[in-house]
Protein backbone atom coordinates (compact mmCIF):
# COMPACT_ATOMS: atom_id res chain seq x y z
CA UNK A 1 0.00 0.00 0.00
CA UNK A 2 1.46 3.02 -1.19
CA UNK A 3 0.71 6.22 0.78
CA UNK A 4 0.46 10.06 -0.85
CA UNK A 5 3.11 12.19 -0.09
CA UNK A 6 2.76 15.37 1.90
CA UNK A 7 1.58 18.55 1.71
CA UNK A 8 3.77 21.44 2.68
CA UNK A 9 2.72 25.00 4.06
CA UNK A 10 4.73 27.62 6.25
CA UNK A 11 4.08 26.91 9.90
CA UNK A 12 1.49 29.98 11.39
CA UNK A 13 1.20 30.83 14.99
CA UNK A 14 -1.52 28.60 15.29
CA UNK A 15 0.54 25.96 14.96
CA UNK A 16 2.99 26.26 17.49
CA UNK A 17 1.91 24.05 20.45
CA UNK A 18 1.52 21.05 17.28
CA UNK A 19 4.92 21.72 16.45
CA UNK A 20 6.52 21.66 20.01
CA UNK A 21 4.90 17.98 20.48
CA UNK A 22 6.30 16.86 17.20
CA UNK A 23 9.71 18.32 17.52
CA UNK A 24 9.59 16.33 21.37
CA UNK A 25 7.99 13.33 20.32
CA UNK A 26 10.95 12.48 17.97
CA UNK A 27 13.33 13.74 20.07
CA UNK A 28 13.14 13.38 23.76
CA UNK A 29 11.27 10.83 25.95
CA UNK A 30 10.84 7.15 25.62
CA UNK A 31 7.45 8.76 22.44
CA UNK A 32 10.88 8.90 20.90
CA UNK A 33 12.00 5.56 21.12
CA UNK A 34 9.85 4.35 18.46
CA UNK A 35 12.17 6.15 15.84
CA UNK A 36 14.95 5.73 15.34
CA UNK A 37 15.83 10.00 15.52
CA UNK A 38 15.41 9.92 19.44
CA UNK A 39 18.26 11.17 21.38
CA UNK A 40 16.68 10.14 24.34
CA UNK A 41 19.57 8.28 24.98
CA UNK A 42 22.12 11.49 25.06
CA UNK A 43 19.84 14.13 26.41
CA UNK A 44 17.23 14.45 28.86
CA UNK A 45 14.70 18.10 28.91
CA UNK A 46 13.39 19.58 26.16
CA UNK A 47 14.35 19.93 22.61
CA UNK A 48 12.35 23.16 21.59
CA UNK A 49 9.83 25.44 23.58
CA UNK A 50 7.27 27.44 22.53
CA UNK A 51 9.23 30.49 22.59
CA UNK A 52 11.68 28.90 19.72
CA UNK A 53 9.39 27.66 17.46
CA UNK A 54 7.43 31.21 17.92
CA UNK A 55 10.58 32.92 17.02
CA UNK A 56 11.32 31.20 14.03
CA UNK A 57 7.86 32.06 12.46
CA UNK A 58 8.50 35.38 13.04
CA UNK A 59 11.78 35.24 11.66
CA UNK A 60 11.19 36.74 8.39
CA UNK A 61 14.49 35.02 7.15
CA UNK A 62 13.38 32.05 8.21
CA UNK A 63 10.94 29.56 7.35
CA UNK A 64 9.50 26.32 9.58
CA UNK A 65 7.99 24.31 6.49
CA UNK A 66 5.14 21.92 7.76
CA UNK A 67 4.48 18.19 6.50
CA UNK A 68 0.75 17.60 6.20
CA UNK A 69 -1.28 14.16 5.61
CA UNK A 70 -4.77 14.47 5.54
CA UNK A 71 -4.49 17.26 7.52
CA UNK A 72 -2.62 16.14 10.36
CA UNK A 73 0.82 17.63 10.50
CA UNK A 74 3.67 14.76 10.34
CA UNK A 75 6.79 16.88 9.93
CA UNK A 76 8.84 19.72 9.94
CA UNK A 77 12.11 21.57 9.42
CA UNK A 78 13.46 25.04 10.00
CA UNK A 79 14.92 26.65 7.02
CA UNK A 80 16.69 29.83 6.85
CA UNK A 81 18.34 32.14 4.23
CA UNK A 82 21.85 33.57 5.69
CA UNK A 83 24.77 35.57 4.20
CA UNK A 84 26.26 32.52 1.88
CA UNK A 85 23.95 29.56 2.39
CA UNK A 86 21.00 28.12 3.50
CA UNK A 87 20.65 26.18 7.52
CA UNK A 88 18.24 23.08 7.93
CA UNK A 89 17.45 22.33 11.59
CA UNK A 90 14.74 21.58 13.95
CA UNK A 91 13.81 18.54 11.28
CA UNK A 92 11.23 16.31 12.89
CA UNK A 93 9.12 13.52 11.67
CA UNK A 94 6.44 11.50 13.81
CA UNK A 95 8.21 8.44 15.24
CA UNK A 96 5.72 5.70 13.89
CA UNK A 97 6.11 7.28 10.30
CA UNK A 98 10.20 7.34 10.41
CA UNK A 99 11.71 5.05 8.10
CA UNK A 100 9.11 5.23 5.35
CA UNK A 101 10.59 8.12 3.21
CA UNK A 102 8.75 10.98 4.38
CA UNK A 103 11.72 12.33 5.86
CA UNK A 104 13.72 12.56 2.49
CA UNK A 105 10.78 13.89 0.89
CA UNK A 106 10.82 16.78 3.91
CA UNK A 107 14.34 17.22 3.60
CA UNK A 108 13.96 17.51 -0.39
CA UNK A 109 11.46 19.93 -0.23
CA UNK A 110 13.53 21.93 2.25
CA UNK A 111 16.57 22.00 -0.37
CA UNK A 112 14.48 23.01 -3.41
CA UNK A 113 13.07 26.47 -1.14
CA UNK A 114 16.56 26.60 -0.36
CA UNK A 115 17.84 26.81 -4.08
CA UNK A 116 14.73 28.54 -5.70
CA UNK A 117 13.04 30.65 -3.12
CA UNK A 118 16.08 32.10 -0.56
CA UNK A 119 18.41 31.29 -3.76
CA UNK A 120 21.44 29.43 -1.21
CA UNK A 121 24.09 27.17 -3.18
CA UNK A 122 24.38 25.29 -0.28
CA UNK A 123 22.81 23.72 2.74
CA UNK A 124 24.68 23.73 6.15
CA UNK A 125 23.94 21.93 8.77
CA UNK A 126 24.62 20.84 12.55
CA UNK A 127 24.53 17.42 13.60
CA UNK A 128 25.08 16.11 17.20
CA UNK A 129 28.78 14.66 16.37
CA UNK A 130 27.83 11.09 18.52
CA UNK A 131 24.87 10.44 16.04
CA UNK A 132 26.49 7.95 13.54
CA UNK A 133 23.93 6.91 12.11
CA UNK A 134 21.80 10.19 11.12
CA UNK A 135 25.33 11.10 9.82
CA UNK A 136 25.30 8.22 7.82
CA UNK A 137 21.29 9.17 7.01
CA UNK A 138 22.44 13.02 5.35
CA UNK A 139 25.65 11.41 3.70
CA UNK A 140 23.42 9.34 1.83
CA UNK A 141 21.69 12.00 0.75
CA UNK A 142 24.74 14.21 -0.39
CA UNK A 143 26.03 15.93 3.39
CA UNK A 144 29.54 15.93 3.71
CA UNK A 145 30.82 16.19 6.99
CA UNK A 146 33.39 19.17 7.48
CA UNK A 147 35.06 18.23 10.79
CA UNK A 148 34.02 21.65 11.72
CA UNK A 149 33.28 21.41 15.48
CA UNK A 150 31.14 23.96 17.37
CA UNK A 151 30.45 23.40 21.39
CA UNK A 152 26.81 21.89 22.72
CA UNK A 153 25.47 24.44 25.05
CA UNK A 154 26.21 22.66 28.16
CA UNK A 155 24.01 24.54 30.88
CA UNK A 156 21.62 26.18 28.33
CA UNK A 157 18.41 23.81 29.35
CA UNK A 158 16.63 25.42 26.60
CA UNK A 159 18.48 22.65 23.96
CA UNK A 160 18.52 19.92 26.81
CA UNK A 161 20.12 18.17 29.79
CA UNK A 162 23.69 16.23 28.36
CA UNK A 163 23.55 12.80 29.86
CA UNK A 164 27.40 12.76 29.06
CA UNK A 165 30.07 15.41 28.50
CA UNK A 166 31.72 14.41 24.84
CA UNK A 167 28.56 16.12 22.95
CA UNK A 168 29.21 18.66 19.90
CA UNK A 169 27.63 19.38 16.62
CA UNK A 170 29.34 18.90 13.53
CA UNK A 171 28.79 20.84 10.67
CA UNK A 172 27.87 19.29 7.67
CA UNK A 173 27.28 21.09 4.31
CA UNK A 174 25.69 20.07 0.92
CA UNK A 175 25.68 21.89 -2.85
CA UNK A 176 22.15 22.67 -3.87
CA UNK A 177 23.21 23.33 -7.46
CA UNK A 178 21.83 21.42 -9.99
CA UNK A 179 23.46 19.63 -12.33
CA UNK A 180 23.87 20.83 -16.13
CA UNK A 181 22.14 19.15 -18.93
CA UNK A 182 23.85 18.33 -22.03
CA UNK A 183 24.14 20.96 -24.08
Amino acid sequence: MQTTGPTFRNAVAADVPALVELVESAYRGDASRAGWTTEADLLDGQRTDADGVREIIDDPRAVLLVAERAGELVACCHVEGRSDHAYFGMFAVRPQLQGGGLGASVLAEAERRAREELGAARMHMTVIRVRAELIAYYERRGYVRTGQLSPFPYGDERFGVPKRQDLAFELLTKSLRLPEGPR
